[in-house]
């Protein structure tokens, strides 16, 4: 799994007092993502992303999947650590390589990348609604219904599940219920998005998607990217304890998705699709 926490000593102030004590910190390290083609000899670096370790084979699968580079679950071969016994292991554990079908790695190749992707950054190759829902694209249709108090339940119930959060304070957690409110799923990453690639991904790589009969809640902002992933899982729900984007409600609302922000402190806004909140 790799190590999701760190200690470091640390100069704590209070009330003008100092006192030299140990801390906990959430770990941040890069995760090169390679593609090839089954039994290929070489593999090609799509992109480098900067990530908590754990559930590593899920975001690459979320990742993927949401840029569009895999379609189906035939497409991807195979999830592996580099072979190469002459790469030093702290490299490997921060290396997968995905071995694709041709036709998506065609794909991966058309949006390969030469940057860094920070751990706030989504999929930033599609910035466009156009680009999400293409000609003959069809939004979100499912029947799932949700009451205001079960949305003022989730975000506890997400915190205390949020083992890695409790100890560091720095990572965002992305957690799916079901209709009565219980938590099916949670994973946890210092990037929002990371977050939300590793449950989607999780579920992708189970033959488990659309997701029509669940809801997902981020502990961060509901950006457009978000909105996107929740989409193409087949996410009819997504609620936010911050604030969505102007861009994130435009898709939202274009999209199908029941959009909830500010949802906390026994309060929250529904910025799209309020049909599925049903009234007290």
């Amino acid at each position: 799994m790799g190590r999701r926490s760190d200690r470091r000593r640390v100069l704590r102030l209070r009330d003008g007092v100092a006192t030299a004590r140990p801390d906990t910190l959430a770990v941040e390290e890069p995760l090169e993502i390679r593609v090839r083609s089954p039994g290929g000899a070489g593999a090609a670096r799509f992109v480098t992303t900067m990530r908590t370790p754990g559930h590593d084979e899920e975001l690459v699968a979320g990742l993927l999947f949401a840029e569009g580079i895999l379609t189906a679950r035939d497409e991807l071969a195979a999830l592996e650590r580099p072979a190469d016994p002459r790469i030093e292991a702290e490299l490997r554990a921060n290396v997968l390589v995905a071995s694709l079908a041709p036709q998506a790695l065609a794909r991966a190749q058309g949006l390969q990348r030469s940057t860094v992707m920070g751990s706030a950054c989504g999929v930033c190759g599609r910035t466009e609604i156009g680009r999400v829902l293409t000609e003959g694209t069809r939004p979100l249709d499912s029947a799932l219904s949700v009451s205001g108090e079960l949305l003022h339940a989730l975000p506890a119930r997400l915190r205390e599940s949020q083992s890695v959060f409790a100890r560091t304070g720095g990572l965002h957690g992305a957690g799916l219920f079901d209709a009565s409110g219980r938590l099916l799923e949670l994973r946890e990453d210092i990037g929002r998005h990371n977050a939300v690639d590793k449950l989607v991904g999780a579920h992708w790589l189970a033959g488990k998607l659309p997701l029509s009969e669940c809801l997902l809640l981020v502990s961060g902002r509901a950006g457009f990217e978000i909105v996107q992933k929740a989409f193409f899982a087949g996410i009819p729900v997504l609620a936010s304890v911050s604030a969505p984007s102007s861009l994130a409600v435009e898709l939202a609302e274009a999209a199908g998705i029941t959009l909830v922000g500010f949802l906390r402190e026994r309060r929250f806004n529904v910025y799209a699709h309020s049909r599925r909140i049903s009234a007290p």
